[in-house]
């Protein structure tokens, strides 16, 4: 079964490439709203549900949430990539570490993994705000 996002209700979220910027567990100000420590984050979702939705190969898509949810599962891949050949916690976090760091495309330039699933972005700002609200990076889930 292929679990989707519970954040379906996203009036009054902000979007960038229509990505809602979800409220984040994180101690680091951005575009993204801070949510409650004892409370579910997206990325607790995606992490949740990624054992189970890394099977499927369609994805019946049924809120902006669910778009974002696809990226972060394959995000945890990558991530899950780079730990592979990382034989202690020091080189596992920096491999970590690194990744955060990297040059995140958005939609509609090279490189980025899904085109089609996020409309292009209508101005500089708005592919700054996408690049780097943690929306497309898990550099700010501390």
């Amino acid at each position: 079964m292929v679990y989707h996002s519970s954040f379906v209700d996203d009036e009054g979220i902000n979007r960038a490439c229509g990505c809602p910027l979800l409220p984040l567990k994180s101690h680091i100000k951005g575009p993204a709203p801070v949510s409650d420590q004892d409370r579910t984050d997206i990325v607790d979702e995606a992490i949740t549900f990624f054992r189970a939705n890394v099977f499927f190969r369609n994805f019946d898509i049924k809120s902006p949430a669910d778009k974002l949810l696809i990226y972060l599962t394959f995000y945890i891949n990558v991530a899950l990539k780079k730990l592979e050949g990382c034989r202690t916690l020091a080189e596992g976090t920096k491999a970590i570490i690194n990744l955060g760091l990297e040059n995140v495309p958005v939609p509609g330039e090279s490189g980025f993994p899904f085109p089609g699933l996020f409309p292009l972005p209508q101005s500089h700002k708005e592919a700054v705000v996408l690049r780097w609200t943690g929306c497309l990076d898990f550099n700010c889930k501390k």
